[in-house]
């Protein structure tokens, strides 16, 4: 049957960048697997729902995209004869949809209500294109398993020297000692030395790295993983990153040696992270070997895992679980936004995923009669849009690559607070804030300044102290005392002394420095930082972080404030001074973490030079600064005196909606760059600004904002949740999410692991305590 739509509209084929969501409605997690299935838009290659939410129907209303493809999917039955293959390589070889399911089509339109025949000479190529392409999650699968990996400047810039042939005998062993693998050729030079040592137990002492330093070259290829086909591992230590080099072959014939003569004798790189991905899991049995019961129902819904994403499933389950996100983002009595793509808007998406994970739709068992365990744990929803429209435009998260989970927590952060709240919600992130005061004391004359800073987030150094046991043993593989959250604290809130000259005596003794709180979050996150250095490298360690399950008292840990019998010290001149020369601990810390120089200085001067931790908070916060790479300039810092700032950028930003006082904050921040302003202010939405005695001047009158967070005590708080990670490197391994939830049937509230999909009630808490990464405390 026709209709005049079909005949009216000019449809065309998909091609192939235009997404197609044709696996899971882009306003909620329905899916083709529903009994009534999916309803695929066939103008713009919208998924929507034909369940009683009807978002198939809301989409064609509100775009007047009457025509869609209704795909409906049902599981076959399948008996293996055979245990799936080992995965040894990056590409996917999974069943093809036509091996695993059988799939009803049949198109509509719903404003006609009628019936449309796919196999009409116009409809057809739409219906083939749709069902060809990949689907955008299957999109974001494949990526998952693909090393993104290109050439560099050094590699393509390279001049070899003089050609010479290396005998076999000298390719045996490293120039540096006699490690006879892991060996990696200098393609510059044909120095030959051992790599570092690798995980999987493979030996190394960096004399390649070495080599590069005191050389000055960049470029090394491993010797056993090169292929006859001309693969390999190529470094380049100067970008400190694997690359390709299109032109091995002649880079090796140069040094004579021929692909062709070439067996690959070890793992890749990437083949070693793919094992130890593989590996490093949390365990799913009680202690007698039993599986851990599957547990289902609303806020107990898993998240699948898109290849590399369980840093954002552990990251998501956390932070839905808190009241503050619940209240914001499940509501199911609430219309949704009203958009063009539902799929690129944040306010839907992240309403998508409250919906998910508390509504209790998606808990159920995974129903796959392929699967030989009696467990069946649940299929778990896809985040792939949410993910896709996160990453999107940043250097990190828009890859498939494993990323550090409280990085993502910090620039998910940055976009929600800087999104669009309707007058009747808050945001979300508001919960987190709070505000630490450091405070200044000259050990001559004794006087003192405080000085202020709004965060959402905490950093614990977590003291690293190996165990007798340990030995001399590997610093990934060795035992470390246990320490308690307390002691992390006291740590962080200590008196240290600082080398700076004083403004107001020109004593050169120092200063003494603390920081503690001026106010409390409702919601306390903390990374606790777990790092050391091996042959260069840092990688984390497992150390356990004792903390209680009852709650606790914070209310040692917070300022006094300026007392009656304290003299400030003089203000600084704004006018330019000498050059800021930065804290030399505090720069290598910063630079021990991996933090470019630039970055670095950048934070100290912005945090007042002395705070580490402080200096890491704003490197967070502003790591996607357009210049956050280029030099400190502090020529256009301060070049009018006093808190004088050019009146037409204050009446600029004015126009904007801020207030006179965050203007002129902004504008002090950024050297006057109104651009950067911008920003700053959008990133900072609760800072009142600055404020003067003789506000009369503005012309306007202002009311300050309510510091974030709040000073009552007693500030008790209770931990939550746990963001837990197994590996060596923040950027490898796996993170599981432990959340305390109210079970049926139990008095107490009881630990819940969500393992990607899998949710079961923990039992083995020492391991979460052991490999804790985030922290998140609730005020109660």
């Amino acid at each position: 049957m026709s209709c005049p739509h079909l005949e009216s509209l000019g449809l065309t084929p998909p091609t192939p960048a235009q997404p197609v969501y044709r696996e899971d409605c882009t306003q909620c997690f329905d899916s083709i697997d529903e009994p009534t299935g999916l309803d695929v838009c066939l103008q713009c290659f919208n998924g929507g729902c034909v369940s009683d939410r009807l978002h198939s129907r809301f989409h064609s209303t509100i775009r007047n995209h009457p025509l869609s493809l209704n795909i409906r999917r049902t599981r076959k039955i399948v008996i293996r004869d055979e245990p799936p293959a080992k995965m040894s390589k990056l590409a996917i070889a999974a069943e093809t949809e036509e091996d695993r399911y059988d799939t009803a089509l049949a198109a509509k339109c719903l404003e006609c209500n009628t019936e449309l025949d796919i196999t009409n000479g116009k409809l057809a190529p739409i219906v083939d294109g749709i069902m060809k392409a990949n689907a955008f999650s299957r999109k974001e699968e494949i990526k998952a398993w693909e090393q993104e990996l290109t050439s560099c400047e050094h590699i393509l810039l390279m001049q070899q020297h003089k050609s010479r042939k290396i005998e076999q005998g000298q390719l045996g062993h490293c120039s540096g000692c006699d490690l006879r693998e892991n060996l990696w050729l200098c393609l510059e030079c044909g120095n030959l030395g051992c790599g570092r040592k690798q995980l999987g137990g493979v030996d190394g002492n960096s004399h390649a790295l070495s080599h590069s330093i005191e050389s000055g070259h960049g470029v090394a290829v491993k010797l056993g993983s090169i292929t006859p086909e001309g693969t390999a591992d190529i470094y380049c230590y100067k970008c400190d990153d694997e690359r390709i080099d299109n032109s091995l072959g002649e880079h090796l014939a140069h040094w004579g040696i021929l692909l062709a003569e070439r067996q690959k004798t070890e793992k890749s790189l990437t083949e070693m992270q793919i094992e130890q991905n593989l590996k490093w899991d949390f365990s799913m049995t009680t202690e007698d070997g039993r599986e851990l019961k599957p547990l289902f129902g609303p806020a107990l819904t898993g998240l699948k895992n898109l290849g590399n994403s369980c840093y954002l499933a552990s990251i998501t389950q956390c932070l839905f679980d808190m009241p503050a996100f619940r209240d914001r983002y499940f509501r199911p009595n609430d219309d949704l936004p009203i958009v063009d793509d539902p799929a690129t808007d944040l306010e839907t998406q992240l309403r998508k995923m409250g919906d998910g994970l508390w509504s209790g739709r998606y808990s159920k068992p995974d129903a796959d009669l392929s699967t030989e365990s009696e467990i069946h744990h649940q299929k778990g929803l896809a985040p792939a849009m949410l993910k896709h429209l996160i990453g999107r435009g940043h250097e990190e998260f828009s890859t498939m690559r494993q990323q550090d989970a409280f990085e993502l927590l910090q620039h998910l952060f940055k976009l929600i607070s800087r999104s669009k709240h309707p007058s009747n919600l808050q945001d979300p992130t508001a919960s987190f804030r709070f505000v630490l005061e450091q405070r200044l004391q000259c050990l001559s004359c004794d006087k003192v300044r405080y000085s202020i800073n709004e965060q959402d987030s905490l950093f614990i150094d977590v003291p690293l102290e190996k165990l007798p046991a340990a030995g001399e043993s590997d610093d990934a593989s060795c035992q470390y005392k246990p320490v308690t959250f307390k002691q992390c604290l006291d740590n962080l809130t200590a008196a240290e002394k600082v080398e700076l000259t004083c403004p107001a005596c020109g004593s050169k003794d120092g200063f003494s420095k603390q920081s503690l709180f001026k106010t409390f979050p409702e919601i306390l996150a903390v990374n606790a930082r777990k790092m050391t250095v091996v042959n260069w490298v840092p990688i984390k360690v497992d150390v356990p972080v004792i903390v209680s399950d009852e709650p606790f008292l914070l209310d040692s840990y917070l300022s006094k404030g300026l007392q009656p019998s304290e003299e400030q010290l003089p203000d600084e001149p704004e006018t330019q001074g000498p050059a800021f020369v930065p804290d030399a601990a505090s720069l290598a810390h910063l630079e021990g973490m991996g933090f470019p120089v630039n970055r670095c200085e950048k934070a100290l001067y912005a945090t007042g030079n002395s705070d580490a931790n402080a200096a890491m908070e704003w490197l967070f916060g502003h790591m996607d600064d357009p210049d956050i790479d280029t030099p400190l300039n502090l020529s256009s810092q301060g070049g009018e005196p006093g808190n004088t700032v050019d009146p037409g950028k204050i009446e600029m930003l004015g126009a904007m909606g801020f207030s006179v006082p965050q203007a002129k904050r902004a504008l002090k921040e950024t050297g006057g760059d109104v651009e950067r302003a911008v920003e700053w202010l959008f990133s900072h939405p609760d800072d009142q600004g600055m404020y003067e005695e003789n506000s009369a001047e503005s012309g306007a009158s202002v009311t300050a904002k309510e510091p974030a967070g709040r000073s009552t005590l007693p500030a008790q708080f209770q931990l939550q949740s746990i963001v837990c990670h197994k590996g060596t490197s923040i950027h490898a391994g796996h993170y599981v999410a432990f959340i305390r939830k109210q079970l049926e049937g139990h008095q107490a509230p009881s630990w819940v692991l969500f393992n990607d999909e899998k949710v079961v009630e923990a039992t083995d808490i020492d391991e979460m305590r052991k490999f804790a990464y985030v922290y998140f405390f609730k005020r109660v």
